[in-house]
């Protein structure tokens, strides 16, 4: 009996003197005693607490079943809840929600039992919550928004391009200009995959597919002559990294069209992209006339100086195949090269 009561005592003592809201109840779920936090955090009156029932507190606000539920469960034994939401409303009109958890205490006393209950007011943190989740899906609103005015924005700047090619007497410049055509449509045809994503990743296989469903819209006048396919493995990739594969994807695939098929030649140009674990190979490939012997260019026009540069931030080396017949440009990436690339070009910052 005396330890019984020194456990009744040391019990009282830990309610009254924690920082934590506690309430010790009785077998009648009368309060014996509530710490200063409780009644502070429920602008309860300390002094008219103790003998108050807990589902009398507040004027009877506290009278909810699934309080109820809560603590019989617990004092029948059958349960011991960890933490359990609800909401209560208070007197003075407002909703406060709560996290209740109720511990029945063993004293060796079967007669006369006594449960500990912690309430800790949660209203602010789930207010603050749900704040975070509008204000991110309202960024995520703005985002897609965002997203396809810039592409509607490229696309007008695509179709201006091509009207100035259509209309220039020069041959080289209606051949940059369609050029730029072609790479402000790969970056438009992004952002229509960014805004159908989650913003940070883009799936490369429907990607790529439409980039070159795109460029052979505008550069392939026969598809009976020449056709332009995609074998992607189903990956997704940072928005980055899309970018510079998207640019060099279209880099290769103009140069095949302009150059591989001269009078009228078929054949075919595949776009590949193959991963195993973080190492990666990008290539274009055509059945064309394949690498003149006099190909050893000095000076190495715009199309290849893009594609070197993007293959430096990308991590990868590039590398040239004659086929027989035909080219295949690949970009390879492994932890190795990308380190290679790196330390041979220390400004430049590589995706390892």
């Amino acid at each position: 009996m005396a330890q019984i009561n020194l456990g009744r005592t040391l019990g009282l003592a830990v309610v009254l003197a924690s920082d934590a809201p506690l309430l010790l109840l009785d077998e009648r779920l009368e309060i014996v005693a509530a710490s200063d936090s409780f009644c502070a955090a429920f602008s309860i009156d300390p002094d008219t607490v103790t003998g108050q029932s807990i589902y009398a507190l507040d004027n009877q606000q506290w009278d909810l079943p699934r309080l109820h539920s809560l603590i019989d469960a617990t004092l029948s034994g059958q349960a011991e809840v960890e933490a359990y939401e609800m909401e209560i409303d208070t007197s003075a009109g407002a909703t406060r929600c709560v996290v209740v958890k109720a511990q029945r205490l063993d004293y060796g006393d079967s007669q006369q039992t006594r449960m500990l209950v912690t309430v800790i007011d949660v209203t602010d943190a789930r207010a603050s919550e749900k704040r975070q989740k509008s204000l991110v899906l309202d960024n995520a609103a703005l985002l897609h928004e965002m997203q396809h005015r810039v592409a509607n924005s490229l696309q007008i700047i695509a179709s201006i391009l091509m009207q100035s090619a259509r209309k220039v007497q020069s041959k080289e410049a209606r051949g940059h200009l369609s050029d730029a055509h072609q790479r402000v449509m790969s970056i438009a045809t992004l952002q229509r995959h960014l805004a159908h994503s989650d913003g940070s990743a883009v799936e490369l296989e429907p990607y790529l597919a439409q980039l070159c469903a795109s460029i052979g819209a505008s550069m392939i006048y026969d598809r009976e002559q020449l056709t332009l396919t995609t074998a992607v493995d189903p990956v997704s990739v940072g928005g980055d990294m899309s970018v510079s594969i998207g640019l060099v994807v279209t880099e290769l695939v103009i140069n095949s069209l302009k150059h591989a098929f001269p009078e009228g030649r078929q054949g075919h140009v595949i776009v590949g992209y193959a991963a195993q674990g973080d190492d990666w190979t990008l290539s274009v490939s055509d059945d064309g006339v394949g690498i003149p012997e006099t190909g050893a260019d000095s000076q190495a026009g715009l199309g290849t100086r893009i594609v070197q540069a993007l293959a430096k931030q990308l991590g990868a080396e590039i590398t040239v195949k004659d086929t027989t017949p035909g080219t295949r440009v690949s970009l390879v990436h492994t932890k190795a090269i990308a380190r290679e690339v790196a330390a041979n070009d220390p400004a430049e910052e590589t995706a390892v």
